[in-house]
């Protein structure tokens, strides 16, 4: 890992298009080691094809990405990049495997699909397990979790191999509101404590500049990238010029959680189609 570098991730101009239709257009943005990123945009703006073409799954148009000061076509340290997407825990609630089995697949990048897992690899998955406050579910079938239970175990599934980058993916789509708040903080812990760059794609403006230490705007174009504190000053103007109208922000009110998940669900819409 060359840590000389100070950049996490690199996009230098980078244009994607499905066809016709341009996604993403001359996106500049550069993402410090040890920052926690809030990436946000209406749905179809653009933000899971970057997140896909930092992951090396989709080549731009044009333009380059680096992962920690390497060309991503090139970058064959994956084990040091965990990734979430949200539809992590959209899977048959009857599969057959433990919280433990679970966690214990983000390993096999690293000593093979046909490998035992030895006692400090057990070691290892418990650790992370322990890391997102699941110690108390390691023997319980994945299925038998709540939504914002199984992400948790997802998120651990990708620390498990020790990233120096986790990328989520709207990460609380289908989590309860109830759940949300504590799921932040956990991420919270994690950028602070280990030290780990975060990115998070998320709708949940409200929430965001109370955890994260940076923004990124997208909607085809970046609109803004910057602090918290400058997002803060910049709100309105910012969510006005992404969205094209004004928006209501969702904020957590935890009495009124039937509201703020149906806020979520209208928002979301289409955002696979990014």
């Amino acid at each position: 890992m060359n840590n000389k570098n100070k950049y996490a991730i690199e996009v230098e101009l980078v244009s994607f298009s499905y066809g016709q239709r341009n996604v993403l257009e001359d996106i500049q943005l550069k993402i410090p080691q040890g920052s926690f990123l809030g990436l946000m945009g209406p749905n179809g703006s653009g933000k899971s094809t970057l997140i896909k073409c930092i992951l090396g799954l989709h080549k731009p148009n044009k333009g380059t990405i680096k992962l920690f000061g390497e060309d991503v076509n090139k970058f064959d340290r994956w084990s040091e990049v965990g990734f979430v997407s949200q539809k992590a825990n959209s899977f048959n609630s009857g599969f057959p495997a433990t919280v433990f089995e679970v966690v214990s697949m983000g390993l096999f990048g690293k000593i093979g699909l046909f490998r035992f897992l030895t006692r400090k690899h057990k070691d290892k998955v418990i650790d992370a397990i322990r890391q997102v406050g699941m110690e108390d579910y390691l023997r319980q079938n994945i299925g038998e979790l709540s939504g914002g239970q199984q992400q948790r175990v997802f998120i651990a599934r990708a620390l498990v191999s020790d990233p120096k980058l986790l990328i989520l993916d709207e990460p609380t789509v289908g989590v309860d509101a109830k759940s949300v708040q504590n799921f932040y903080t956990m991420l919270k812990k994690l950028n602070v404590e280990r030290n780990m760059t975060l990115v998070l794609v998320t709708h949940d403006i409200g929430a965001m500049t109370e955890y994260i230490t940076d923004v990124a705007c997208l909607n085809k174009c970046l609109h803004f990238h910057g602090g918290t504190k400058e997002f803060e000053e910049k709100q309105d103007d910012m969510i006005s010029s992404m969205y094209g109208h004004d928006v209501r922000i969702i904020t957590h009110n935890h009495d009124h959680d039937h509201d703020h998940a149906h806020d979520h669900d209208n928002l979301k819409g289409s955002t696979h189609h990014d």
